[in-house]
């Protein structure tokens, strides 16, 4: 395993404003062990690709193990919950085109099938919008490994009906004033783009999203009914993954074309409710801040997080996308990893804007 750029590489590096040193002193944590479990690091500024890193591990494909795999630029890979991102970007797309109801949209009516559940004053206060910031205010409980039954999303993945499933939880909460993480209020969004384009949300991906970026290879996983799994199912190479988003940096725009619009860009990775822990999430993206020597102040950051460590992490004031990928699936300490190589190797060597 190893960096595909080496030493010759610091001068791109030097003009994209990064220290020549980075790439030495990212293999000098690998060779440390202070970086490990790493799959694969991509990073790009401006669309110049300027960390390339691609090793060996063990690796699942969502819950199934996989024998030690060697990873490279073809090699799809888990995302996880950075699925959730992916499904946001459709649902801004399947807004745009006038497919789907806005945000404000009462989310009971999307299922009048469950009109029994939309009785109830509470839930019929409940809107898309708090599906896409997960506020629904509704009891779930993914803290549990997801080798744990009684894991919310194992268990809704394991339910007769999913959608009733969760859309009968129990409210705990006011829509819109909690922050309670939840596969369920995604699998309701999937379900209404589902519903509003006519098509499956990987067939809608394809079209509205992969091809226009040139993505040809992607598995999404679908559950025992046949549905995909729009919280956790999407599969991946990082260099697709990348080009994600760098069309997110460019604003929806991908080689002169308009994929997504700019101002649902803009809306869905503006915070909307703090999670309790430091952190701020927008529509199915996390936000946050962070220091780099390039600027006097912590820029904001935006990511999509997946269990086992994978990551997109954007930089918007920088031009900066990079993409994680890791092996800790369901071990609580998954985040380190990412975030070292995100702060500590990315942006703290980030020294020119």
């Amino acid at each position: 395993m190893g960096m595909t750029r080496n030493a010759s590489d610091s001068e791109i590096l030097q003009s994209i404003g990064f220290d020549p040193a980075l790439h030495r002193k990212f293999a000098a944590g690998i060779e440390s062990g202070l970086l490990r479990d790493l799959h694969v690091v991509l990073a790009a500024r401006s669309q110049q690709v300027f960390m390339e890193y691609y090793g060996v591990g063990s690796d699942e494909n969502w819950g199934t193990p996989l024998d030690s795999v060697a990873f490279d630029a073809d090699t799809l890979h888990d995302l996880r919950s950075v699925t959730k991102s992916i499904v946001s970007l459709l649902y801004g797309i399947a807004l745009d085109k006038g497919l789907v109801p806005p945000p404000d949209a009462p989310l009971y009516e999307q299922f009048p099938e469950y009109g029994d559940l939309a009785e109830d004053a509470v839930r019929a206060r409940i809107t898309i919008g708090h599906a896409l910031t997960m506020t629904l205010g509704m009891e779930w409980d993914e803290d549990r490994p997801y080798t744990d039954p009684l894991n919310s999303e194992i268990a809704m993945e394991n339910a007769p009906d999913r959608y009733r499933f969760v859309l009968g939880r129990p409210v705990i909460a006011e829509p819109g004033t909690r922050w309670i993480y939840s596969g369920g209020s995604v699998a309701l969004v999937g379900a209404i783009i589902e519903r509003g384009t006519g098509k499956r949300l990987p067939d809608f991906a394809q079209t509205a999203l992969f091809e226009p970026l040139d993505i040809t290879k992607f598995h999404w996983s679908s559950g025992y009914d046949g549905v995909a799994s729009a919280a956790s199912g999407l599969r991946l190479t990082a260099p697709d993954l990348l080009k994600i988003g760098m069309l997110l940096l460019q604003k929806g725009l991908w080689k002169g074309r308009r994929i997504v619009s700019e101002e649902w860009i803009a809306r869905s990775l503006t915070p909307a409710i703090s999670t309790g822990d430091g952190l701020d999430y927008g529509m199915l993206w996390f936000c946050g801040d962070a220091p780099a020597p390039a600027f006097a102040n912590p820029r904001p950051w935006r990511a999509g997080f997946g269990n086992g460590g994978q990551r997109l992490w954007l930089m918007p004031d920088a031009g900066i996308a990079a993409v994680i990928y890791s092996g800790k699936y369901n071990a609580w300490d998954a985040w380190i990893m990412p975030t070292r190589v995100w702060r500590e190797i990315i942006l703290a060597n980030f020294l020119k804007a």
